[in-house]
């Protein structure tokens, strides 16, 4: 039995790799174009392990697709490959367009010819789970209620329109060809291997070097925060046991302004990694606003907990300390991650 897993060395899906065959005999094929985000330093641990075969290659390539697909017949297919980062999107949405929609659109095709070729039997099993985020649904106000699966999709950003319309072409896929879909709609994840062009790893790393911790405008933004575990966590549920058609937001119940979040890092860097002068909340910095920066995103999950009872493990306070204790101990994974091109896209964007 194997499943196929695309972006399975970037963030999310590097996660969800090491954590499924961590209780799970199961081979993953990864597929990952290794785009900046890509890192197979995050799964160095299974560079000898046979259930996991690494084939680098783009989901786009519909001849690689069904190549992979007759060779290893997967019973599922889970969906992580995208371009992801909305500040990048901005200053090069082709990307985004290529790899979001283009891209989705390819494996969908070559997932269907596949599907279509199966048993009666195995075509019932199959699942294409897609994973997408809660970007889609656009901004909230101050006093309106979290996101829900039925919220309306308006989608403020390059990078958030393009996984609003790969959504729609899953469903599509579903509602006109039969393809047996799920979906979840995940919000800000935060943990171990993240790429340190976000938030939460770029000012743990800004602040132990003794540089800016860059915020947006005044930094009250708000989103949600769900850590990367209780994310793979939530994905394996849907995949064993959610129904067909479905889009199930994944929610970590954590609400917080982004000044909240830096403030926090800096006191957990008091606690664990103390300056010899001064604190580390000193290097806040406030930079000028990101265009068309939604204010506030919150997800409604209980419908994930109530039809398929899964709910987040970890608090916030739980969550961001294991991170920050992740980060201080792993200096050999970001000194590989953070490249030249990498600081080069820092200096752009922050004007460092």
């Amino acid at each position: 039995m194997a499943i196929l897993v695309t972006g399975a060395a970037g963030f999310i899906g590097g996660n969800f790799a090491l954590d499924w065959l961590a209780q799970s005999d199961e081979t993953v094929i990864n597929l990952d174009k290794l785009t900046y985000a890509g890192n197979l330093d995050t799964l160095k641990s299974l560079q000898n392990d046979a259930r996991h075969v690494f084939i680098k290659g783009d989901i786009g390539d519909s001849i690689l697709v069904a190549k992979l697909l007759e060779e290893y017949r997967p019973r599922a297919v889970v969906n992580f490959a995208a371009e992801s980062h909305v500040d990048r999107s901005i200053v090069g949405p082709s990307d985004f367009i290529q790899t979001n929609i283009v891209g989705t659109f390819n494996l969908l095709e070559s997932v269907r010819g596949y599907w279509i070729s199966l048993s009666d039997e195995d075509k019932a099993d199959f699942r294409f789970l897609h994973v997408s985020t809660d970007e889609v649904y656009g901004t909230l106000a101050a006093g309106d209620q979290p996101f829900s699966e039925t919220n309306t999709y308006q989608p403020n950003s390059p990078y958030s329109a393009s996984k609003a319309a790969s959504d729609h072409l899953v469903r599509a896929w579903h509602h006109t060809y039969g393809l047996p879909v799920l979906t979840t709609n995940c919000s800000n994840n935060y943990g171990p291997y993240h790429f340190p062009e976000k938030l939460i790893p770029l000012v743990i790393l800004n602040a132990i070097a003794g540089k800016p911790l860059p915020i947006y405008g005044d930094g009250q933004q708000i989103r949600d925060w769900l850590y990367v575990k209780d994310h793979c966590s939530a994905i394996r549920r849907v995949l064993a046991v959610g129904v067909v058609g479905e889009t199930y937001n994944v929610g970590g119940w954590n609400e917080k302004t982004n000044l909240e979040v830096v403030q926090t890092i800096c006191q957990l860097l008091d606690e664990l990694r103390p300056k010899q002068k001064g604190r580390y909340a000193e290097q806040i910095t406030f930079v000028q606003d990101r265009l068309g920066h939604d204010r506030r995103y919150a997800i409604d999950a209980r419908k994930l907990e109530r039809e398929l009872g899964w709910k987040p493990t970890e608090t916030f306070e739980s969550g961001i300390r294991k991170t920050v204790e992740w980060y201080l101990s792993h200096s050999e994974w970001i000194s590989n991650v953070t490249s030249g091109a990498y600081r080069s896209w820092l200096s752009q964007q922050y004007g460092e």
